[in-house]
């Protein structure tokens, strides 16, 4: 079994975007965002379109998919809220 290692490029960028007064400091003074760091494993071809996807937007691809996810959640909520009208 292969142990997880924390993303750390990932870690740093989404302290990077918490605004200040959202963010937290561990005790070694690095800061975090309030929400959780989740790894999604992307076949290599998908995870080239993403980067060339993400360049061509001149955005970070990890910034190009927190929005695509953010996006589809909330398309799901409200197709959700729909069906239960």
């Amino acid at each position: 079994m292969q142990e997880q290692v924390p993303d750390r490029e990932l870690e740093s960028y989404l302290a990077a975007l918490s605004p200040e007064g959202d963010a937290e400091t561990t005790g070694s003074g690095r800061r975090f965002a309030q929400g959780d760091v989740l790894q999604v494993r992307l076949p290599g071809i998908a995870s080239e379109q993403l980067k060339e996807l993400a360049a061509h937007r001149g955005l970070p691809p990890m910034a190009l998919a927190q929005e695509w996810v953010l996006q589809r959640l909330e398309w799901e909520a409200q197709q959700l809220h729909q069906h239960y009208r």
